[in-house]
Order: structure tokens, then sequence, then C-alpha cells
């Protein structure tokens, strides 16, 4: 990769714009299902009132209406017991309706986390959580890609970034992105590092990284000197600041002059999350078509 010509601001990856063009093909997909008699359907499962969650919530009936799939909200009590929320879940498990089932984070303390996620049918996992699906992600045999991640490489790909042969630094290894970021971008020829809050020396890593993911979860962390110059940095961190203003994991302002291609935040990673979300819901509900069979 070449870098930016001096003053001018990265190229934009506008991730709002790569959603439209998503749930454009995504209609035609419904349509064809619609002819078979199926009707795609996404069931998402909150416990407790939180204010986030019902933002994101919001957005991913509203982007199923957009493509013209039936979506269902259940939401459960706070302090209802786990065994209330298994029942519900293997309901969900049970309904030929729905092809897709969305646990929305994050769980009440009193949870346990892994448990719930493993209880989703491994052929409604949409979400790319259950260790069925990061099994066959591993083993290069995808079922369903994490939806983040998987929004991540649309946005690269759409942007004609390469990605054989170059160097990519993931900055966070959770399960949810971090891993399987890894994983995808090595699956298309890049040469990954992850990095995590115990990595040595994080910016002589990030400075390598021609592809650069920024999963960590701490607002403004990447700063422009740990930027390699007409770098793709790809911003997935949604920090609140005081005062109520979002910020990601990227110092934009001062990235932006630095690399090639960026994310902004919001507007960025976030809508591609919801797109690939409903992108998997389809491709489960075509796995189950009659013809499928």
């Amino acid at each position: 990769m070449t870098s930016t010509p001096a003053g001018k601001p990265a190229t934009l990856l506008d991730g709002a714009a790569a959603a439209k063009e998503v749930y454009a093909s995504l209609r035609q997909r419904v349509a064809v299902l619609a002819g078979a008699g199926v009707r795609p359907g996404l069931a998402a499962v909150q416990v407790g009132d939180d204010p986030a969650s019902k933002i994101y919530l919001r957005n991913k009936v509203r982007a199923c209406d957009e493509t013209g799939i039936y979506s269902e909200v259940r939401r459960l009590d706070a302090n209802c017991p786990e065994a209330t929320l298994l029942v519900e879940i293997d309901k969900l498990n049970r309904n030929p309706a729905i092809h897709g089932i969305l646990m929305q984070l994050p769980l009440p303390a009193h949870f346990d986390a892994e448990r719930i996620a493993q209880a989703v049918d491994p052929h409604k996992d949409v979400d790319g959580l259950t260790w069925a699906s990061l099994g066959a992600l591993v083993a290069g045999r995808a079922r369903f890609e994490p939806c983040t991640p998987a929004g991540v490489m649309v946005l690269l790909e759409r942007a004609g970034i390469p990605i054989d042969g170059r160097q990519a630094v993931v900055v966070g290894r959770s399960v949810i992105v971090g891993k399987p970021m890894a994983l995808m971008l090595m699956a298309k020829g890049a040469t990954v590092t992850v990095c995590h809050s115990r990595t040595r020396e994080l910016p002589a890593h990030t400075r390598q990284a021609d592809i650069l993911v920024a999963a960590i979860g701490k607002a403004r962390f990447i700063t422009r000197d740990m930027v390699k110059p007409g770098a793709a940095v790809v911003d997935v961190g949604i920090n609140r600041l005081p005062g109520g203003k979002l910020a990601g994991d990227v110092d934009y302002a001062a990235v932006t002059e630095a690399a090639g291609w960026i994310t902004p935040v919001p507007g960025g990673v976030g809508p591609m999350t919801v797109a690939m979300l409903i992108a998997n819901t389809v491709l489960a509900a075509e796995r189950s078509a009659p013809e499928r069979r």
C-alpha cells in the first residue's frame, strides 16, 4: 500500500452506504424465497431494559422491515431465572417460522452467558457464536460468520483494499470480534498479528499494519503515531464519552490525516454489523427452503 498524499485525508469506508447495497441484494433473495413459500424470520431476545440494547434492537427491526424479513422481539425481566430464558430459546429453536435467533447482549450478571449462547440451535445461530459456528470458522468451513468481522470484510473488499499477502493487525482478542476477525483475514491471505492488553510495545506492531482493526473498547486509543501511513484503519469500537457523545477506539481526527482508508464512528462498522445479521438470517432461511432439503 502507498501512503496518502500529504494533507489529503483518508478515504472514508462508509458503512451506511455499503449496508444499503447489502439490503438491495438481500431483497432479491427474499423475493426468491417468497416464491418458495418461505419468509425469513429473526427473533431477538432481550433480558432487562438496557437503553443501548433498545436502540440496537430498533435498528435491527428496521433493517428486517426494509428487507421483507419477519421479526419479533422477546423481552424478559432482568430478574428472571436463567431457566426461563433457556425455555424461551428452546421455543424459538423449535419454531419453524424463526430462522435466526439473536441474543441481545449484555446479559444480567447472574446469567451464564456461555451456557445461554450454546443453547441456540447452530442452524439458527445467525450471530455465529456457538461452538459449532466458531469451530467451522476455524476449519475454514464457516456456516455463519460472526456479524461484525463479516461486515469489516465486506467494507475492505468493497473498497478494493488488498488483503492477500498484506500485514494485518487486530487489536483485541474477543470471541465476538478479535479472534474471528483474525481467522477471516488469514483466510483471505493476510499475515495476521493479534494484539491485546498484555502485548508489549503495541505501537511497534500496529505501525507494521497495512490493515489495522481496532476492537479494544477504549476511546481514541489508537493514535496517529501508531498507524502506518496509507494503512486501512477499521474502528470497531463504540464508546460513550462524558456528555453522551460517541467515540471509537481510534482518534479519528488525527488518524484520518495519516491513514489511506478509515471507518467513522458512528456510520462505519455498526451499520454493517446489522446488515450481516440480516444476511445470515436470509442464508439460514435459504438452507431451510424445501428445495434445499
